[in-house]
């Protein structure tokens, strides 16, 4: 969850408005770029709360982390938050849209991580399992492959872990011995 009072009251209007103009969708969709490209970039976030950065400059970053086609509702989000010398809580805004968004439209973030890159067959099953054990939820996947799980897989859905891994059983069994 998204903590702050500020990022979460400018997420939830964005929202009431999106949805005004039925670009709901489409919000969350930049959104989506804009948190990639603070993630990608962690001097972003120092550039926007820095006051002698002109607020121009902060508006060409904010849209340019958007992407290509960022939508008239983000831009006028952006200058809403530039008026109101907000841009230092842009990145938290975005992540507290995608909360929004994600719980309106009963959407699940989905991350598998094996220890190797499975093939397609394989991945599909365990998207099956994810699917059947969620009924009534879209999933976003994400796929990462961590070596140190030795072996097997890690399914995280929400705050829901499946760990069927190599390293936790280990781990599992190191504690077990440790305790006898």
């Amino acid at each position: 969850m998204i903590s702050g009072l500020i990022p979460h009251r400018y997420a939830r209007a964005l929202y009431k408005f999106a949805g005004e103009s039925n670009n709901c969708k489409a919000v969350y969709d930049v959104m989506k770029s804009v948190i990639e490209a603070f993630q990608a970039n962690p001097q972003l976030e120092k550039v926007l709360s820095n006051p002698n950065v002109a607020a121009d400059d902060k508006r060409k970053l904010l849209i340019a982390a958007a992407g290509k086609k960022p939508g008239d509702d983000y831009i006028r989000f952006v200058s809403l938050i530039l008026d109101h010398k907000r841009e230092e809580f842009a990145y938290l805004m975005a992540l507290a849209y995608r909360e929004i968004y994600r719980k309106e439209n009963n959407i699940s973030e989905v991350r598998i991580t094996t220890a190797v890159q499975l093939p397609d067959k394989e991945l599909s099953k365990l998207k099956a399992v994810v699917e059947n054990a969620f009924k009534n939820t879209t999933f976003e996947y994400e796929y990462v492959v961590n070596p140190e799980l030795i072996g097997g897989f890690v399914i995280d859905v929400d705050s829901v872990r499946m760990d069927a891994s190599l390293s936790s059983e280990l781990e599992q069994l190191r504690q077990n011995l440790s305790s006898n």
